[in-house]
């Protein structure tokens, strides 16, 4: 069985990883994207404007490999500080929809010590399946 990296047009260099690797069967496992931009920069040091741009970078590593928001079938949240979570809830819950529409695939969230890149708020693994 044959992979393929799957890495969007005009996004800086993934070094030591993929953004993405679809399988030959339609399968699309997305490393955790954090809430830096296609340039590797962050524009935001807010968790709520970091979550939106994790969850955009999910959504154009899906569609680069011919899928949609809505083929996203799993997401895993890495998240460094509860509080800052839970007391911004229904911002994130508007950010998720911008992004994501009403499409609410399975999900858990994790509460880390720290992701590698300091500045990170939140890192959002994901899959999905495309047909």
């Amino acid at each position: 069985m044959t992979h393929q990296t799957i890495h969007p047009e005009g996004w800086a260099p993934a070094k030591g990883y993929a953004n993405g690797m679809l399988t030959q069967d339609g399968v699309l496992h997305i490393g955790g994207q954090i809430g830096w931009d296609e340039k590797q920069e962050f524009a935001s040091d807010s968790f709520v404007d970091q979550m939106r741009q994790a969850l955009k970078n999910i959504r154009s590593i899906v569609e680069a490999a011919g899928g949609k928001a809505s083929d996203v079938t799993r997401l895993t949240w890495f998240v460094i500080d509860k509080q800052e979570y839970l007391a911004h809830q229904a911002e994130v819950g508007a950010a998720y929809r911008e992004v994501f529409g009403k499409h609410f695939p399975a999900m858990s969230m994790l509460i880390v010590a720290g992701l590698v890149e300091d500045r990170a708020l939140v890192e959002i693994e994901a899959t999905a399946h495309i047909s």
